[in-house]
């Protein structure tokens, strides 16, 4: 049978090596987990205990396209306590996870050939997004002298653009934008109009100052977040994407035709998730103790070359 060219993408790397190894589980082998980006520490018990409540009293039918509105809502008012922003709940669209909503973004906001820059080193698996979906992937290299962000000299020297995907933290680097950075990254692509799309899925996590959000610098930028790494949930499959106005409408539409709707019960789960920071932010803390012994261990290996030095 033929196959399109949109599905001749590379694999996803991370998921081959997580099936390889569970593939050596299943055979009796002991396998450390270094491959996925995935907390090892389980979803807030509040969040566990209300979907274990949705079971017995809820029907779990569909919920709108867009998620619910309590749940939106919420979400809502998360950048209100986190970022200090107001964001509607209209402008908030939750997902089949991020990697549905980063999907839903690009189908909203470019059309095939339309060109879309990312970082080289970047997520993976976002390149084979844009690739199968006929975009042209621009590859702006970052590197030590840029501090790995896209640094505005080189995004002016990738051409016109009509979109620029930014992660932040970066996945594979690590590596957070400052505000300041943030803020000139979303003043290029408001002068010369270019949308942008803030990967914002590892914020919480973080080990020194608040990761800035697009939001704060830009009222067009889309932001892609995930209920995934903060919150402990990565098998909830649940996002969200906080949009302009004027996208809601179409992404309601795409939600509508190709996903029907966000899983429900994940969508009850999450709606106690905001409220869980004391559990959450102690395994931030232990994220943090586990980043120390690593960076003492590979010191001590004679491997000096990281960040933080």
């Amino acid at each position: 049978m033929k196959e399109s060219l949109r599905s001749q993408v590379p694999p996803f790397y991370v998921m081959e090596v997580m099936k390889a190894a569970a593939r050596r589980e299943v055979a009796g082998g002991d396998v450390l987990h270094l491959e996925v980006g995935q907390p090892m520490t389980p979803a807030p018990s509040r969040v566990r205990e209300a979907a274990r409540r949705g079971l017995t009293v809820d029907r779990l039918g569909y919920t709108a396209a867009t998620g619910l509105v309590a749940l939106r809502a919420r979400v809502g008012r998360f950048y209100g306590e986190r970022y200090g922003l107001d964001v509607s709940h209209e402008r908030v669209v939750m997902t089949i996870g991020a990697s549905a909503g980063f999907v839903l973004s690009c189908l909203a906001l470019f059309d095939p050939g339309d060109r879309v820059a990312m970082t080289v080193p970047g997520y993976s698996a976002y390149r084979n997004v844009l690739t199968a979906l006929g975009l042209e992937l621009v590859e702006v290299r970052v590197d030590a002298e840029t501090r790995f962000v896209p640094a505005v000299d080189r995004l002016e020297k990738a051409g016109p653009l009509d979109g620029l995907v930014v992660a932040s933290p970066s996945n594979p680097t690590g590596v957070t934008l400052t505000a300041e950075e943030m803020k000139e990254v979303a003043g290029f692509c408001s002068t010369t109009g270019t949308v942008l799309v803030s990967d914002e899925i590892y914020h919480g996590i973080d080990y020194g100052e608040r990761a800035a959000t697009a939001l704060e610098f830009s009222d067009s930028a889309v932001v892609v977040q995930s209920f995934s790494k903060y919150f402990s949930m990565t098998g909830w499959r649940l996002g969200w994407l906080v949009v302009p106005p004027e996208m809601f409408r179409p992404l309601e539409r795409l939600a509508q035709n190709l996903f029907i709707a966000p899983p429900t019960v994940s969508q009850l789960g999450a709606l106690e998730a905001f409220d869980c920071t004391d559990e959450l932010d102690a395994n931030v803390a232990a994220y943090a103790r586990s980043r120390e012994i690593l960076v003492a261990g590979l010191a001590e290996a004679g491997i000096t070359r990281i960040a933080p030095p």
